[in-house]
């Protein structure tokens, strides 16, 4: 298995990590047996890098993750996030970045995955209303003290991975990133190289619309969260497609899935980028792992480059709503 070095910590992960969200919510059905299954699959293959949140499936995806890796945790690089507030029926409740929060999630998220240290900490989104300082600091307090080891940031803007950078080194800067989610290109990935922050690209398949396997909307499970984005909505969905088609095109050329070239594509950003791609399928995870062997020429990213060039999707990453505590 290919390493690549976290930032500013002692952390060595695999070049391909593991989202774990889609394996208690979000995505249609749960199947927590071929979950667990996955998780093990991949630790077998080298993958250490598993990325949580409290937030997923209330708390429930950082049991299965804490009980999938038990008697195994020296093999695994453990992260999950604080921020995302939600009641017992998964509504939203908003941000949370107070101080006395933060220990308090972390605690939690302790509990639930069954450990007395967290590898990476990240805050999953920005409290405009808690000065960046306050809650970096809080979670340095955690460092400090041996429940967290180094500390991450997801969707911040700019300005405020400066000032909590300069709170706190920060490790690790989480954000979507893809061929249809460039937007990251133009400031993040340049400042992340400046400050020395591992950038961890989420959604690296485009939650899975740039794997060619949905062509309508209904193909999604009718409880399945994507219905909401606007990306998979009407007409949207359809100009989206022809971006899949023009990635299949290239993909058939080189004897690989649309997956294993948009994932090899993201591998070829940077030694500083690491694609954390999503699965509850052993079969879709070795299809995904097959990129680290995919070898792009100048040719065939110029190609890419031009298939889907820095804005070519239709439609907002998420809903008006959700779209408004991105960036913070």
């Amino acid at each position: 298995m290919q390493l690549r070095n976290i930032g500013h910590s002692t952390l060595k992960v695999s070049a391909l990590g593991l989202g774990c969200m889609g394996m208690s919510e979000f995505y249609g059905p749960q199947r927590e047996e071929e979950s667990i299954a996955t998780i093990h699959r991949a630790l077998d293959l080298g993958v250490n890098f598993l990325d949580t949140a409290d937030a997923y499936g209330r708390g429930d995806n950082e049991k299965l993750v804490g009980r999938a890796i038990k008697g195994r945790r020296d093999q695994v690089v453990l992260a999950t996030k604080f921020g995302n507030m939600r009641d017992e029926e998964g509504r939203f409740l908003g941000i949370n970045g107070r101080p006395e929060y933060v220990r308090q999630a972390c605690e939690a998220s302790l509990r639930r995955l069954q450990r007395e240290m967290i590898d990476l900490y990240y805050q999953h989104r920005v409290d405009r209303t808690v000065p960046i300082e306050e809650t970096v600091g809080a979670m340095s307090r955690l460092v400090e003290e041996g429940k967290v080891r180094f500390l991450g940031l997801s969707e911040a803007a700019p300005s405020t991975i400066r000032r909590a950078h300069s709170t706190h080194p920060i490790s690790a800067l989480q954000t979507e990133y893809s061929l249809w989610s460039r937007d990251p290109e133009e400031q993040i990935l340049p400042l992340c190289k400046e400050l020395g922050i591992t950038f961890v690209a989420y959604s690296p398949l485009g939650r899975g619309f740039l794997t060619g396997r949905f062509e309508r909307p209904e193909d999604l499970a009718p409880d399945d969260w994507r219905r909401n984005s606007p990306r998979f909505q009407g007409e949207n969905f359809a100009r989206n497609l022809e971006l899949v088609r023009r990635v299949e095109q290239i993909a058939a050329k080189k004897g690989a899935k649309p997956s294993q070239l948009t994932l090899a594509w993201v591998l070829e950003q940077g030694e500083g980028i690491v694609p954390i791609p999503g699965t509850a399928s052993r079969a879709h995870l070795e299809e995904n792992l097959a990129a680290l062997k995919l070898s792009l020429t100048s040719h065939d990213l110029a190609q890419l480059n031009e298939a889907a060039p820095q804005g070519a999707a239709a439609g907002d990453r998420y809903a008006e709503g959700a779209m408004k505590v991105v960036n913070g």
